[in-house]
């Protein structure tokens, strides 16, 4: 159904000036083709007039020069005027015709590229400063406020539906989509001031302008300030009762970037696992293959291959990785697809998919695969009643040959080499597992998991009581220290010979000699890995 003629408005002057050029001169073509004038400013003006457009610069309109080195060019009445007055409100029409104010019926602008300046690093702080559009905004929101007779255009991808509506009405756009254009415009200038108020918060003392813009990492910003785009609606959320959606921080980067290959829609719940496992497996430099269910790894090992590191994986638990979500820090080529395709996984991750791979698993049809790329570090934000939660990321981790915090042998048996690299692994496995967690581990492969238990001794015995691989001679690692030695004892029990825990309790030295009188060697590590 056509929109009535009281709602659509004909634009017949358009003030273009863009930063992100892709596609404009196709659409000021199409423009000038519904008789549109064009408007427009600096590098944006020298565009269209090369593509042989008949273009009205901003200078002419306000009879006033862009000055300044470009800072004021389109903050002047003849220019906010000519958008915000009301049309058929006689008093706006009588001062506008009186100060020859002439109307703009669209503007099409993108701002200046902030964000991917302050990416640069080492950034100059002047040139930082510079890249703040002050004019742009401006124009974004006097368009927007005044919707009803004006149209705001700030997103490049916009362009074809717009022509095919302007086509449609010959030269006008009906007022549903000047509304739509108008909320979008606000959340751009929303997205854009916050990251330019994200960025200069980093910034604890403003520096010389030809100095980096180096930002304060030693601090948690003053306000936090969260804008991120919808990417994507869900079916539901974690349960078919609740709403969902994923918004993304649009780097392309981490699950929130991922680009599904095949499979099912992605659901919360998928989304939520995917997300622990790759982060598990970043931990890892050689082939790893995580397997996760509701978060917790149920299997995780690393090998040669990511075939090996799969297997490995598997042979943990079985049971629990039917149905479950894959993490892999490799391609994932033929051979490891044939035998993943014998168990049904809701989805995997992984960098990339060979062309073996994806043959095999296009049988699978309901079966996601997801192609991540992985995403630096960010503060973890939490929800909780009445506000949020905000800590760093937990990048902490503990190498053999690191010496501050590093590794303390505390008993008076060292682990041996075999079992520091099982402990090492295990430590790196029991960071991402749900306190109270101890995870047993041997080879680079974990034996037994105990996730999420109230208490350290029943995590102990949970852990072993889910192992169906053979725990004699294994390692255990915990994610927080033993406050009596009745966890540690629960441990041995269960055919560990070597501990890594953070240590820290007032009773470290029972539980010390607790692990000397097993023969148990334990380490302390000085870090601790909560995870609720």
């Amino acid at each position: 159904m056509s929109p009535s003629a009281s709602s659509v408005k004909l634009i017949r002057r358009a003030l273009l000036s863009v930063t992100d050029k892709t596609g404009l001169v196709d659409f000021a073509r199409a423009l000038a083709g519904f008789g549109v004038e064009l408007v427009s400013t600096g590098g944006t003006a020298r565009a269209l007039r090369d593509a042989g457009l008949m273009v009205k610069d901003i200078s002419d309109l306000t009879g006033f020069p862009e000055m300044l080195d470009g800072r004021v060019k389109t903050l002047h009445p003849k220019v906010h005027g000519g958008l915000l007055y009301i049309r058929g409100n006689a008093e706006h029409e009588a001062l506008v015709a009186a100060h020859g104010i002439q109307p703009i019926d669209m503007v099409v602008v993108n701002l200046y590229a902030f964000e991917k300046t302050a990416a640069k690093p080492g950034v100059p702080f002047g040139h930082l400063i510079e890249n703040i559009d002050i004019g742009g905004p401006s124009m974004v929101r006097s368009a927007a406020k005044n919707f009803e007779d004006v149209a705001i255009v700030t997103r490049v991808s916009d362009y074809p539906a717009l022509i095919e509506e302007l086509q449609a009405n010959h030269g006008a756009l009906s007022r549903e989509t000047r509304w739509r254009l108008a909320k979008q415009a606000f959340s751009t200038t929303a997205a854009y001031d916050t990251a330019i108020a994200n960025t200069l918060d980093k910034i604890a003392d403003a520096p010389a302008a030809d100095a980096s813009a180096a930002p304060d990492t030693a601090s948690l910003p003053s306000t936090l300030r969260i804008n991120f785009p919808l990417a994507q609606s869900l079916r539901y959320g974690e349960n078919p009762h609740q709403r969902a959606a994923l918004y993304a921080d649009g780097t392309g980067l981490g699950v929130a970037g991922a680009a599904q290959l095949q499979g099912k829609e992605l659901s919360f719940n998928n989304l939520v696992d995917l997300d622990a496992c790759w982060e598990l497996a970043q931990e890892f430099e050689e082939p790893a293959v995580i397997i996760v269910k509701h978060t917790n790894p149920c299997g995780a090992a690393t090998g040669s291959t990511v075939l090996e590191a799969y297997l490995k994986a598997l042979a943990c638990d079985p049971v629990s990785a039917y149905g479950g979500v894959l993490g892999i820090n490799r391609e994932v080529d033929g051979a490891a697809a044939e035998e993943i395709a014998k168990l049904f996984v809701e989805a995997i991750a992984a960098p990339a998919f060979s062309a073996e791979a994806r043959e095999r698993f296009a049988a699978k049809k309901n079966l996601r695969l997801v192609e991540i790329h992985a995403a630096p570090p960010k503060p973890v934000v939490k929800h909780v009643s009445g506000g949020l939660l905000v800590q760093d990321a937990d990048t902490g981790r503990i190498d053999s040959t690191e010496l501050d915090p590093g590794l303390k042998v505390v008993t008076w048996r060292p682990p041996t080499a075999d079992e520091l690299r099982s402990l090492l692994f295990a430590w790196r496995v029991c960071k991402h597992v749900k306190s109270n967690a101890i995870v047993y581990a041997r080879d680079s492969q974990t034996v037994g998991v105990g996730a999420g238990q109230m208490s350290r001794v029943d995590a102990a015995r949970f852990g072993a009581q889910k192992a169906i691989l053979p725990l004699k001679g294994c390692v255990a690692a915990s994610d927080a220290f033993f406050p009596f030695p009745d966890g540690l004892e629960a441990v041995a029990q269960a055919g560990a010979t070597a501990v890594i825990q953070p240590g820290g309790s007032m009773r470290d030295q029972e539980v010390i000699d607790a692990a000397d009188r097993l023969g148990i060697a334990m380490v302390f590590t000085g870090i601790r890995h909560f995870r609720h």
